[in-house]
């Protein structure tokens, strides 16, 4: 990715006007719980699922589809429930489970403004299935105080059915 070779601070696109669309927060559990989360989030707090995107099942001792992201309205707000992968940075470095997720329409320009404000690019920008959040191209920056936020183009419309 282009914006790990500049140095922080060094951006082209770093003065370019962003507009994001949206913030979500999302909540990452231990797998295989995060069903059981969004069942909670419904049941305590009158959450409504409004989308799920799942990934078959990975290991042959799973039961379950592994949750990629579950989508739930809350008063006015999108929180995004997804089961911890087995390679995800909570779990390697004691974080802190939840991730800051924004969309916008330009994700290279984001992601080149946040560098250029001090923020860490990580990873590749990814496209289509090996993306969260069921969004078009998804990159991750990880800021000076140690969160991670999502950079995403808005999610792709769907025929999947929500599970009740």
């Amino acid at each position: 990715m282009a914006q790990q070779e500049t140095q922080n601070g060094d951006s082209i696109k770093a003065d370019a006007e962003i507009t994001f669309t949206a913030v979500k927060l999302q909540v990452l559990v231990e797998a295989p719980k995060a069903n059981d989360a969004v069942q909670f989030y419904k049941a305590a707090f009158g959450a409504v699922e409004t989308g799920r995107t799942t990934q078959p099942k990975r290991k042959a001792e799973q039961e379950l589809p592994h949750i990629i992201s579950a989508q739930l309205q809350l008063a006015g707000s999108t929180i995004i429930v997804s089961d911890l992968a087995d390679d995800s940075a909570p779990v390697k470095t004691g974080g802190t489970g939840i991730t800051v997720c924004l969309e916008t329409e330009d994700v290279e320009a984001a992601i080149s403004k946040a560098v250029a404000a001090g923020a860490v690019a990580e990873g590749e920008i990814l496209e289509g299935d090996g993306a969260c959040c069921g969004a078009g191209r998804v990159g991750k920056v990880k800021d000076p105080y140690g969160l991670v936020w999502v950079i995403s183009s808005p999610a792709k419309k769907s025929n999947t059915d929500v599970e009740a």
